[in-house]
């Protein structure tokens, strides 16, 4: 064994360590930045939409720039479609209320599938690292014990050199996963309260389009 085969890997693992440290805490900027930005179009949406005279007026928002607003688009797309009477897709057959509900929970679905990206690379940094960092402290204690073996002494001078190193190792691990474990549970509490959220309004969309007749404009 030599230094490349055992201080050179507890190098190489220090530095996936830093890898993994540096792609959490930017995961963790953008993600505050998206949630924030999302509220914030969210807010103004719902503004908007809830000042509107009725569902007509509501319709001609713009519907691509929150997450409110594609949801509202998708149930507004369906009741364009069921009201065409020269449709006939399979997706709209049944009944209209079931069609219409059928699209909103299925937006809200493709909305939380979005607010998820990088969780799950969040996740795995906060249950690798500490095994990545124990990784390091094996080695570094093997090349503990290889200098002790060539010094034929464990005086401190041989062994808090590489020691230390593999001490590091471990706590670069913890330093690197807590971080990851904490912004993991942050971010899936505010994505289940941003999805309870969106549940709450295609509720009140539906509730809306059923008392409206599920029309959007007056039928001639």
């Amino acid at each position: 064994m030599n230094a490349l085969s055992s201080s050179g890997i507890v190098q190489i693992t220090l530095w996936v360590l830093i890898g993994f440290s540096v792609v959490t805490w930017g995961i963790i900027f953008y993600k505050l930045w998206v949630l924030w930005r999302i509220g914030q179009r969210n807010r103004e949406y719902g503004r908007e939409f809830w000042d509107a005279a009725d569902l007509v007026a509501a319709g001609s928002l713009e519907q691509s720039d929150s997450a409110l607003g594609r949801i509202a688009g998708a149930g507004f797309h369906v009741l364009s479609d069921v009201q065409n009477k020269a449709t006939r897709k399979l997706e709209l057959s049944g009944d209209i209320q079931s069609i219409l509900e059928r699209s909103l929970r299925q937006q809200i679905s493709k909305e939380r599938k979005v607010l998820e990206q990088g969780l799950s690379m969040l996740a795995s940094v906060g249950s690798t690292s500490p095994f990545v960092g124990l990784f390091g402290t094996v080695w570094g204690i093997m090349h503990a014990l290889e200098d002790i073996s060539k010094a034929k002494s464990a005086s401190l001078d041989v062994v808090a050199g590489p020691i230390g190193e593999a001490l590091i190792a471990t706590a670069i691990g913890i330093a690197a996963a807590i971080p990851a474990v904490l912004a993991y549970n942050f971010f899936l509490r505010r994505i289940n309260l941003c999805e309870a959220e969106l549940e709450y309004f295609a509720t009140d969309f539906l509730n809306l389009a059923v008392k409206s007749g599920l029309k959007t404009h007056e039928e001639s």
